[in-house]
């Protein structure tokens, strides 16, 4: 793949080499938060990260109504796991969990947060080296879970990716897939996004650029896919959806999908949306 394609990789490369240099995980936090929670300091501590994700985890099984005692018997594979912000509260309630990521050492990060949070003898961890492509099984989960991930992909992987979802749960299972839509405001930073990756490559200046807040808000968010691409691309690949529900912001509904349910949760922000399905057999 093209190294043009990869210039959103640039920043999470970036933060799993800075992460890899990091004694612990409370390090990390601290220091690579541009990446992973959009803050930095030393003010904040590892646990209090970890309970962001123990929180939104909490939020979304419930809103979306995976409820406790089913989830307990069910095994889980998280596309975009990170350093294990939410990995840690999904092996508290999940079956086994596999926790995958374009980084290898933000895996290693996350083994060592679910050892400390969470339930580590059901976590393993899956490396997606091209960045579209699961090194799983086909239909060997029951439940495919992604958050804040695949708007971090070019539009052809996100989509690569939701394939990949669909192809590693099992028949009956579910998809909850996390994607980014378009607002008034892209106008104006979708471009700048754009021209950010750019300048992300520039020799000695890019790498300073991928490690600073305002330039990693900027280029990180690599695509905008509404809910009728996502669709449309899942039909004409032939991968048939049972029950297939569209989640939005209170605030906001996307027209263009006929015959398909919208729910809102206000816990959704405002330029994302749901996709929960199951697999049909």
């Amino acid at each position: 793949m093209s190294r043009a394609r990869r210039r959103q990789h640039v920043p999470w490369n970036a933060a799993g080499r800075a992460s890899e240099t990091q004694g612990d995980g409370e390090s990390v936090v601290r220091d690579t938060g541009w990446v992973f929670n959009n803050e930095t300091g030393q003010q904040l501590t590892l646990a209090e990260f970890v309970n962001s994700g123990e929180q939104e985890v909490g939020a979304y099984l419930q809103y979306f109504g995976f409820l406790p005692e089913d989830n307990v018997q069910r095994s889980l594979v998280e596309i975009g796991a990170g350093i294990g912000r939410m990995t840690a509260g999904f092996t508290q309630r999940f079956k086994s969990v596999v926790a995958c990521d374009l980084d290898a050492a933000f895996l290693e990060r996350c083994r060592e947060i679910v050892g400390k949070f969470g339930v580590p003898e059901r976590l393993s961890t899956s490396h997606v080296a091209d960045g579209k492509t699961l090194a799983l099984p086909d239909a060997s989960a029951d439940m495919v879970f992604s958050y804040i991930t695949l708007q971090h992909c070019e539009s052809a992987d996100a989509l690569a990716l939701t394939e990949e979802a669909l192809r590693v749960v099992k028949p009956g299972g579910y998809v909850l897939l996390n994607y980014r839509t378009w607002v008034a405001t892209d106008a104006l930073l979708f471009p700048a996004g754009v021209i950010t990756r750019s300048l992300w490559r520039v020799p000695t200046i890019g790498a300073w650029l991928a490690r600073q807040r305002w330039s990693t808000r900027l280029g990180w968010q690599a695509n905008r896919l509404a809910p009728k691409v996502v669709l449309e691309h899942l039909e004409k690949k032939n991968i048939d959806l049972l029950n297939p529900t569209l989640w939005f912001s209170h605030r906001r509904r996307i027209g263009g999908v006929e015959g398909i349910p919208q729910c809102t949760f206000i816990g959704v922000h405002g330029s994302h949306w749901w996709l929960i399905a199951r697999r049909a057999a």
